[in-house]
């Protein structure tokens, strides 16, 4: 595959891989274990020219591509998915900012999240709205020169160690999903507090926290883009261009864990020979590689189609979230299996694999909802192809039995 990517996604890809193998993998354990935030890999990415790189080269960033930073995700995943999705996040909550912010907006927030300085999170998700991200109830109050927030967001990743928070508010309740806003909140704010750290099954280094807003009043020039009811607009494109990194972070995932499976079933021997070297077992390996490999591509396509503008990105990107996901899901489970009952104990990696690939099948959308992306645009596809067309079923008798 490394003959397909250019110079410079090779350069990306290769630092990453660096970073991952010095400074990831040796922490992995301990970081799953103690819920500790990897600072020190944040370090390393920043010496590394790694934090911010899909920023624009105007705002501290480097311009690279929603490709690029699939890469870079994909190779922190390989040696923890929670360090990988720390990284990812961080694209999540800017994007927003890229997409809708105002130029002082840019100028002011982007540069510190470019250098690694300053960490972002993404208030969307809501206790009763999570799948359906149009009915949130957080509500935002024009009050002379800002607006008074108040309300609650659940299952924030980043949220207990980000500065800068990009958070959807209703300011206009009556109008439903086309009354939502969107608002630069910083930490310090007041009124905001950040809330309650999820016990969380994977992901364990990275804090999702709850957050708070109590009569929070956020200066009128936080509003992103300074337009009141674009908001849920902007969301939507943000997690189109995002969910490619959800599918990277599950690729790398279903990457390590293969590589462990390969190595295990090489090395470990039953009835005289390698485990490796019976044809069951093979014929399991070979689906892993199989997979792994067409989400690989898939992942990409996603992300170069956001690289050239193209239109319509949606249905692309849902598929290789859903694909790459399921993939993670279905390989690290399998590797489990082939560890056998060392695949179930701490002894080895591998179920820690397993535990940070399922909330990619999760977040950032579920598949059931990416489904209803993708069937949604074939249905709109079906009415273009037969716009101006006088076919119907009786065309063909095969089909009614005639």
């Amino acid at each position: 595959m490394r003959e397909l990517l250019s110079k410079e996604n090779l350069d990306y890809k290769d630092r990453a891989r660096e970073v991952a193998e010095k400074y990831v993998r040796p922490q992995a354990a301990e970081l799953d274990r103690t819920g500790e935030y990897g600072w020190e890999i944040l370090e390393a990415l920043k010496s590394y020219g790694l934090t911010g790189i899909w920023i624009p080269k105007e705002y501290g960033g480097q311009s690279a591509g929603v490709l690029d930073l699939c890469l870079v995700v994909e190779e922190l995943s390989r040696a923890c998915g929670g360090v990988g999705v720390a990284y990812a996040v961080n694209a999540l909550g800017s994007f927003p900012i890229i997409l809708g912010g105002t130029d002082e907006q840019k100028e002011k927030y982007l540069p510190p999240i470019a250098a690694g300085e300053k960490l972002i999170a993404f208030g969307l998700s809501e206790k009763a709205s999570g799948s359906d991200a149009g009915s949130l109830r957080t509500t935002a109050v024009r009050d002379g020169d800002h607006f008074v927030l108040d309300g609650q967001k659940k299952w924030n990743t980043n949220g207990g160690v980000a500065s800068v928070y990009t958070v959807y508010a209703l300011t206009q309740p009556d109008r439903g999903m086309r009354g939502i806003s969107a608002f630069i909140v910083e930490r310090d704010t007041p009124g905001f507090r950040v809330g309650k750290r999820e016990d969380t099954l994977g992901i364990r280094t990275v804090p999702v926290n709850e957050l708070h807003f109590e009569s929070c009043r956020v200066p009128a020039a936080n509003l992103l883009g300074q337009r009141e009811g674009d908001g849920f607009k902007n969301a939507m494109m943000t997690l189109d261009r995002a969910r490619p990194g959800v599918a990277a972070q599950a690729l790398g995932l279903a990457q390590g864990a293969f590589e462990w499976a390969l190595r295990y079933t090489g090395e470990r021997r039953q009835f005289g020979q390698t485990v490796l070297s019976f044809q069951a077992i093979q014929f399991m390996l070979a689906d892993m590689a199989i997979q792994i490999e067409a989400a690989r591509h898939l992942v990409y396509a996603s992300a170069r189609a956001i690289d050239a503008g193209a239109k319509n990105i949606s249905q692309l990107a849902a598929m290789g979230k859903v694909f790459a996901t399921d993939t993670a899901m279905k390989v690290t489970t399998d590797a489990v299996q082939l560890f056998g009952g060392y695949g179930f104990c701490k002894d080895y990696p591998i179920e820690k694999y397993m535990r940070d690939a399922k909330i990619t099948q999760i977040y950032e959308g579920t598949n059931q909802i990416q489904r209803v992306v993708i069937g949604r645009a074939l249905t709109r596809e079906l009415k273009r192809l037969t716009e101006g067309l006088d076919v119907t079923v009786e065309h063909f008798p095969e089909y009614t039995g005639e």
